[in-house]
């Protein structure tokens, strides 16, 4: 056989044993017939071929077609069912399988939260000093505790024969607000929307589900209802005034009156916040964060970490907080007390007026225009509550991001607790410290005999009792 030839001399060959076979096109694929070769396409338009791994970004990839004409497959043949119909109706039974099994969970239907559940009670964990559980018991009071980041309503209670923490789930919960009256526990959450969510005792409720109710002599609080309010309300402290339930809109430098169909009306700003037009209610300049409630808003105080609408807002690291923070009058809306660096929690307490200096560490009493430091706990001072002779305040960590609006703390030894102090000198008597947490925001007492808590116990899993709870609790 002589050797191969070029293309171009192909028909030339002197011998015929060199000619060239015959070049014939391929006979075409029948339409109604699979081609012999897998997922190849024709009909192709010159220079345009391109798959999964071709450059033609702009001509799509065959993604597993077998022909040009792919309305023809199995389905076509006689006494076969195409997949097509039944992978969609897997998927679809699918789907409603899944939503079916969706909001199941007790928890989550209450809290609004389809991972109630997932907590993490590491983050509960926790070691006392001194006498607080002895403490708690002797002031007769049950301790509820926000606990801000990580999205926890904490209750401390002593009990008849050992401590019991118990806890629920809420979006970032911070101010604690109790109607004494109405017997409502309200809890603010600062996530966007802001929510506002009443917890009542439960008297009674079911083992579990189809089970008669019987009385619960723990009276857990359980959620009966929840408004919500624009993110922009930005609510941090709630507080009964008068007998009507208000909160710090630190996003509208005011106070806001909340009324029971969810509205929040403005009722008390700063005269600084004042300009030709009106007051500057359209965002936060002032950190305005707590209010030490009185008979009525006139008679109320109110502590914001500056007293200047600047260029520079809250939130910005450039904001200056070191001794600029203040306590605004309700009466005359000007400042009364001066040199606080990011003040939380003032409460009025027998016409004295308290407040957590929270750059500081410091809790104490306002007089004469100036903190008189009574104590420094140990972290960054938030949640401040008073049982008898007994001062109950929080500390929580520094947050990196805002290491400088504390000044006057060491980050490294900040504890995350409760800690329950001598209202008269100061003196520590007992802490409960929680080496995994983070912030406390708001601290209140209520009676230990009105509510031991609330339903998920901290170490028990109690799935039916929770079922059952929930399924038939019964409030006065």
């Amino acid at each position: 056989m002589p050797c191969a030839l070029r293309p171009f001399v192909l028909g030339c060959e002197r011998h015929p044993e060199g000619l060239s076979a015959l070049v014939r096109s391929p006979a075409p694929t029948p339409s109604r017939r699979r081609p012999h070769r897998r997922r190849v396409r024709s009909h192709l338009s010159r220079g345009r071929l391109s798959d999964a791994r071709g450059t033609g970004v702009l001509v799509p990839a065959p993604r597993w077609e077998v022909d040009d004409e792919p309305r023809l497959g199995v389905s076509h043949v006689l006494g076969r069912m195409g997949d097509a119909p039944r992978r969609g109706m897997m998927a679809r039974e699918h789907l409603h399988a899944r939503a079916d099994g969706a909001w199941r969970d007790p928890r989550a239907v209450a809290m609004l939260w389809p991972d109630a559940s997932g907590i993490d009670e590491r983050l509960l964990r926790h070691r006392t000093r001194g006498r607080f559980w002895e403490t708690l018991a002797e002031t007769a009071v049950t301790l509820l505790v926000t606990r801000e980041y990580e999205h926890l309503l904490v209750a401390l209670h002593a009990g008849a024969t050992e401590p019991i923490v118990s806890y629920l789930p809420l979006p970032h919960p911070s101010g604690i607000a109790v109607d004494r009256l109405r017997g409502v526990v309200h809890v603010a959450s600062t996530r966007n929307p802001n929510q506002v969510h009443d917890l009542v005792p439960a008297v009674a409720a079911p083992r579990d589900v189809g089970e008669p109710p019987v009385r619960l002599a723990a009276r857990p609080l359980v959620p009966v209802r929840t408004r919500m309010l624009p993110g922009g309300t930005y609510l941090h402290d709630l507080a009964m005034v008068g007998g009507v339930l208000h909160g710090n809109a630190v996003g509208k430098n005011a106070v806001v009156r909340l009324e029971d169909d969810g509205t929040a009306t403005p009722v008390w700003w700063p005269r600084c916040v004042e300009r030709r037009g009106g007051a500057r209610l359209d965002r936060n300049y002032l950190q305005l964060n707590s209010i030490a409630a009185g008979a009525t808003v006139r008679d109320s105080f109110f502590s914001a970490s500056a007293d200047v609408v600047g260029r520079v807002r809250p939130g910005d690291p450039a904001f200056r907080v070191d001794r600029r923070g203040v306590i605004f009058s309700g009466r005359t809306r000007e400042p009364v007390v001066r040199g606080l660096t990011r003040p939380h929690s003032a409460r009025l307490r027998r016409e004295a007026l308290w407040v957590d200096n929270s750059g500081y560490g410091e809790v104490g009493i306002c007089h004469g225009g100036r903190l008189e430091p009574v104590a420094r706990p140990g972290g960054w001072t938030r949640g401040l509550a008073f049982a008898g002779g007994v001062l109950f305040v929080g500390t929580s960590h520094v947050l990196p991001r805002f290491r400088q609006y504390a000044p006057g703390l060491d980050p490294d030894r900040c504890t995350c607790g409760v800690h329950a102090l001598d209202a008269k000198t100061g003196r520590t008597l007992g802490s409960l410290v929680w080496p995994t947490g983070n912030q406390v925001f708001a601290v209140e007492a209520v009676p230990s005999a009105w509510t031991a808590g609330l339903p998920i116990v901290l170490g028990r899993r109690r799935s039916e009792w929770e079922r059952g709870l929930f399924y038939g609790f019964v409030t006065e």
